[in-house]
């Protein structure tokens, strides 16, 4: 018999409803750690949730650690991005914007809380890749902003922690909500003041 792929099944394709079912469950697993929590995530219910026969969950995740780190990891990309408009003022500003959005969700409450206990699993390392991404995203903005010479020479880390430090304060204390106004202060000033420092050294 001549050689070709006749008597082998066709190789597995990313698309098509595999990954359609693959998709709904990653979605239904975010969805559900960010309505309950990690803690409080129930394994037997991402396939109701899903709309899809159990069998594909355990099948594709048969541990259910590597189903929620997977579905975080996903669900969360878009925390970790920085727009580059050429302006950094405003650039800082939507960055803020949107990380006070993130955090005042059961998401971005749960990525908050997992990250603090002691302990180290998968998940607790999945997060901390998440926020990590996000400090290297804004890192990565402001060493372009330098090289533009749109900012001084500055250290992009100590940056980063002065203007979402704030973000962090005013959104988990929860007295008010954190505000456009507010992110266009934080970020106000913080440039002014590295500004006005490098201009005297």
């Amino acid at each position: 018999m001549a050689e070709g792929n006749t008597d082998r099944p066709p190789a597995r394709r990313p698309g098509g409803r595999s990954a359609r079912v693959r998709a709904q469950i990653l979605a239904a697993t975010a969805e559900l750690v960010a309505r309950d929590g990690i803690a409080g995530f129930r394994y037997e219910e991402v396939a109701e949730f899903a709309g899809v026969h159990k069998t594909s969950v355990y099948r594709n995740w048969p541990d259910r650690e590597e189903l929620v780190v997977e579905a975080l990891l996903r669900y969360a990309e878009d925390l970790a991005s920085v727009a580059d408009t050429g302006d950094i003022h405003r650039d800082l500003v939507d960055f803020l914007e949107a990380l006070a959005g993130g955090l005042d969700t059961p998401f971005g409450r749960t990525l908050e809380q997992a990250v603090q206990p002691a302990r180290q699993g998968p998940t607790v390392q999945a997060l901390t890749r998440i926020l990590d991404q996000r400090v290297a995203a804004m890192q990565r903005r402001v060493d372009t902003a330098v090289e533009r010479g749109e900012l001084p020479p500055v250290d992009s880390s100590f940056l980063g922690e002065m203007i979402s430090g704030p973000v962090h304060l005013i959104v988990n204390r929860g007295m008010r909500t954190f505000t456009r106004a507010d992110a266009e202060r934080i970020v106000g000033v913080v440039l002014a003041g590295l500004r006005a420092t490098a201009a005297h050294v």
